[in-house]
């Protein structure tokens, strides 16, 4: 207290506005830090213990334990915090004024009345959920609590906002900020352990991020010390001067600059910047590749076109950028924007796969909006423009990376969920802080002049062919790491490389090509074209490791075209460039689809079996659009803030890639087999053999099947399965791969049959047994689909055994199926080795069936039960084993086709041969058997117990409810 004379009159006292912030923060935290160390005086073994567990299992007390269960520290909790509502409110209130005395450079006034409004709000609702605990009343103190924390977004992001410009202050609320909402993530991720999975020692982890919470919410707020500095509170008796004998209080502010924070900061939060937008661009990779693969689902069910193909048009939403004001109105509030594109990640929780494609179509719609948005109202600003399409790009390779760890899922695919290896939640967190991260950060540029910097004959049309090709190309091709491993498959032991390390090589091809994006007038020359389109042809025409390495050539000539091709969009008309575009995209995608599924599409002839004419296409739109593109508008970079933010982007890409380069290599390392695959009961020398059509492993309701795949496989104990409709590298099907998780986790080999450009829906075999070698056949089919076969040579108990696995064509085409069976049936006769068939034919079975004997008889092989009348599509067949059991299985609703399984024992004293003299019907009566009772039957011989009856997971023994076992 001072007594200073004053021509108002009488300063009673002076006193400085930081001590609001200060008093707030030292009262705040004493009140938890108090209720801390009495709790753990007193109580400690009490307030550690939970529902699940206590000491030594839980040993750090929670934030509601501390100050919400137990005499005193309750109270004195209750208290202290009392103490803190008057600094609290009357902090709310000063900021008030400061936004208000800045109008209109940081505010407005109704945003300052509304950001006063929240903050009192948000003090009543801690008052609720500190005075009414959890043991009091739990729904009003929850109520409370998620009042609080959603006021605790508006409090955050418009104090950032109206913030005066101090470098200093601003650095630090952005770090508390994001140490708060960061927190928010692992510490969920702990109380699902805990409530959930009641993993005993989580709730202690969960306390750590619950009380840095805390302590993130106080030093916000403490950041008010610094904007407060030049604050001064007088009480003035102003009676001494015109008489009256009132006294007010007076605050004055006084102008000051703060020195510019260090590099090290300013490096630090430019970095978390970064990290955003490429978590951003990952995710609209995510939406992208999802919206195929979720629509690809009704047609798949319908047999033929079910009109939901219509939903991939949902991307020509990209036209309304041709409006100024939603243009610019996204760009303004493209955080605000991505946070609601979240939908489509959401969306996984929504069970009906019609209205989860719509959020999807919805999502995606958002983000592509948002990314058009932003690339082109950074076009004017070399520097950020070179940052945003840079980290568009390294959000594709993160894509890629995640991918390879999910063994080629997405685990925040709206087709994943917790049952099936997604991420989903952990994904929907990192997006909304992510969109968070773009709300609080400046938006340079958002409302200066926008002008375009064209070259004269710049074509805005060939612009948006070049990109609406190139989309295409990176959808198509470079969104899994494996797709190049796969479009250069080849038979055993010509495979060329497996996903694992081959996908290692691409990821690493991807970052060169990228690197190599600044050798601009290079990327753009005719000779780079030439020489990507010759990697192209010799990846589609040559199979193996010849042609993989074309491919690792085509992937570093299309990466480095990335921010050439997306700066050449961005300088264009908005509307009518992303129109076509998109357009151009959609045409190329449907002629994706059409040179495979010509069988069930209008006018499919003409693209029948075509890659090579979308390729060609393809092409073309690429050297359109790279000799269109403007080199000379990367103009000289004069301004230092343009230099600077080009310069940044480009270190932070290097150490990006570092980055991802590094975890590819954790993964690939992580990933590659530790054992060698062993049967299952070699003792018996017993070979358990099944064919299953699995729909391209999405089950009936429109979720990823793989694990459950797996488990029904490990559980029947096959050690040789063949899964039809399996080829997954096109963009329909998510450019995925199930034979990597399944053979990696259930320890098989795998033979991925023939690859993506050979025009199948795909058969994979798996087995326990080393394949020798292998033929890729593509079976006569002059009417309908293509269809596929592997005739594999495994390495059986020392003995060679040969094996088919076959996806013949559908009903409505005869003379496909006639041709396709009588070529088995010759691949079949040919071989003198044992044979196993796992096929799907399409036929009835028994004699008089044309199709039934020109496989069976054609291919001097027994049916594995022959009085079995009620089959249509799989059957297994045999020849120089003896039969021991078969059995029929349910799908469990992963499909809509069963499976079914045979044993068979490869024995000593068993013909493996067959005499090329006799005839078929000798051969037949030489295939005798009886059926016996599973009583009969070695215990490690017989199908297992679990199935019988209701089964497990809806899978059970049907049609006639057991295994058949013969003698």
């Amino acid at each position: 207290m001072v007594l200073v004379a004053d021509k108002k009159g009488l300063i009673l006292a002076r006193i400085p506005g930081a001590s609001v912030p200060l008093a707030h923060t030292i009262v705040g935290a004493s009140a938890f830090i108090l209720a801390f160390m009495i709790g753990c005086y007193a109580h400690y073994y009490k307030i550690v213990k939970n529902g699940v567990a206590g000491y030594p299992d839980e040993w750090f007390p929670s934030v509601s334990a501390t100050i919400g269960d137990w005499y005193p520290e309750r109270n004195i909790h209750q208290i202290v915090i009392a103490l803190t509502s008057g600094p609290r409110l009357l902090l709310s209130y000063l900021w008030y004024l400061l936004v208000v005395r800045n109008v209109p450079a940081h505010g407005s006034k109704g945003f300052a009345k509304f950001l006063f409004i929240n903050d009192v709000v948000r003090t009543v609702a801690c008052s609720g959920w500190v005075y009414v605990t959890s043991s009091d009343d739990h729904d009003v103190h929850d109520i409370a609590m998620i009042v609080y924390l959603l006021c605790t977004i508006p409090h955050v992001v418009g104090t950032i906002k109206t913030a005066p410009q101090n470098p200093k202050s601003q650095q630090y609320r952005k770090l508390f900020a994001f140490s708060f909402f960061g927190a928010l993530i692992p510490m969920v991720y702990f109380f699902l352990q805990h409530n959930i999975h009641r993993i005993p020692g989580a709730y202690t982890y969960y306390a750590f991020f619950e009380w840095s919470l805390v302590f993130s919410d106080i030093a916000f707020d403490a950041v008010c010390l610094i904007d407060f500095e030049t604050f001064e509170f007088r009480i003035v008796d102003v009676g001494k001067q015109d008489g009256t004998s009132s006294a007010r209080s007076d605050l004055k502010t006084y102008g000051g600059n703060e020195s510019a924070v260090a590099n090290a900061g300013g490096i630090f939060f430019e970095a978390i910047s970064f990290a955003s937008d490429i978590y951003l661009g990952f995710v609209f990779w995510s939406m992208l590749t999802s919206l195929p693969l979720m629509i690809w689902y009704f047609p798949l069910w319908h047999m033929g076109l079910s009109g939901y193909e219509a939903f991939l048009f949902c991307n020509i939403s990209a036209v309304f950028l041709g409006l100024n004001f939603i243009r610019r109105g996204i760009e303004r509030a493209k955080g605000f924007v991505h946070l609601l594109s979240l939908v489509g990640v959401v969306s996984y929780q929504i069970a009906d796969p019609a209205k989860r494609l719509i959020a999807v179509a919805a999502g995606f719609s958002l983000s592509l909006l948002t990314w058009g948005a932003t690339l082109f109202g950074q076009r004017h600003q070399n520097g950020r423009a070179e940052r945003g399409v840079l980290t568009l790009a390294l959000g594709l390779i993160l894509h890629n990376v995640v991918k390879q760890a999910w063994w080629a899922n997405n685990p925040i695919w709206p087709i994943m969920n917790e049952k099936t290896g997604g991420q989903n939640n952990l994904g929907l967190a990192l997006g909304v802080l992510a969109s968070i991260q773009v709300m609080l950060r400046k938006n340079p540029g958002a409302d200066e002049p926008q002008t375009i910097q064209t070259k004269h004959g710049e074509s805005w049309f060939l612009a948006a062919i070049g990109a609406g090709g190139y989309l295409f190309c990176l959808h198509s091709m470079f969104t899994d790491s494996s797709t190049i491993s796969r479009w250069s498959l080849g038979g055993y032991p010509n495979t060329g490389p497996q996903p694992i390390p081959g996908g290692l090589m691409v990821i690493a091809a991807m970052s060169m090509g990228l690197t190599l994006s600044s050798k601009r007038r290079w990327a753009t020359s005719l000779i780079w074209w030439v020489i990507g389109t010759a990697g192209l042809g010799v990846l589609h025409f040559v199979e193996g490791d010849i042609g993989f390495a074309g491919g690792i050539v085509f992937t570093v000539y299309v990466l480095s075209l990335f921010p050439t091709l997306f700066r050449s969009l961005s300088r264009q008309p908005p509307g009518q460039t992303y129109l076509v575009a998109m357009l151009v995209y959609n045409i190329l995608t449907l002629a994706h689809v059409w040179v495979v599924a010509y069988a069930f599409v209008p006018a499919g002839e003409m693209m029948r079996e075509h890659t090579d004419y979308v390729l060609v296409v393809m092409q073309t739109c690429l050297l359109l659009g790279t000799f269109n593109s403007n080199t000379t508008a990367w103009s000289a970079i004069t301004a230092t803030r343009s230099q600077s933010t080009f310069s940044v982007a480009r270190l932070y890409t290097k150490l990006s890639l570092v980055g991802l380069m590094a975890a590819s290599l954790t993964i690939c390392y992580r990933r590659f087999p530790k054992s060698v695959p062993q049967p299952y009961h070699p003792d018996h020398k017993l070979i358990t053999a099944g064919i299953w059509t699995i729909h391209f492993a999405i089950d009936n309701d429109m979720y990823n099947s793989e694990i459950r795949m797996r488990d029904v496989i490990k559980d029947l104990e096959l050690d040789v399965v063949g899964l039809l409709e399996s080829d997954l590298q096109h963009m329909i099907m998510g450019n995925r791969d199930l034979t990597q998780f399944l053979s990696e986790d259930l320890n098989m080999y795998a033979d991925y049959g023939p690859g993506p450009t050979k025009h199948t829906w795909g058969c994979t075999m798996l087995s326990k047994f080393p394949i020798k070698r292998s033929t890729h056949h593509l079976l006569p089919s002059p009417k309908g689909e293509l269809a596929c076969a592997i005739h594999a040579t495994l390495d059986v108990y020392g003995k060679e055994v040969d094996v088919i696995v076959s996806h013949n064509g559908q009903e409505e085409d005869l003379l496909d199926r006639q041709l396709q069976s009588t070529e088995l049936g010759r691949i079949m006769r040919e071989s003198d080795n044992p044979f196993l068939f796992l096929g799907y034919v399409v036929t009835q079975p028994g004699k008089g069936q044309e199709i039934y004997e020109l496989l069976m008889n054609g291919g001097y092989v027994h049916d594995v039960e022959v009085s079995d009348w009620d089959r249509w599509c799989q059957y297994l067949a045999f020849r120089g084993v003896k039969r021991v059991g078969y059995a029929r299985v349910s799908h469990g609703g992963i499909t809509d086709t069963e499976i079914q399984v045979g044993k068979y024992q490869l024995l000593e004293d068993h013909p493996t041969s067959w005499d090329r003299t006799q005839s078929i019907e000798d051969f037949q009566k030489e295939e005798k058997y009886t059926q016996i009772s599973e009583e009969q039957v070695p215990e490690g011989m017989r199908f297992p117990s679990k199935f019988y009856g209701e089964g497990v997971r809806r899978h059970r023994y049907h049609v006639f409810d057991r295994p058949y076992y013969y003698a």
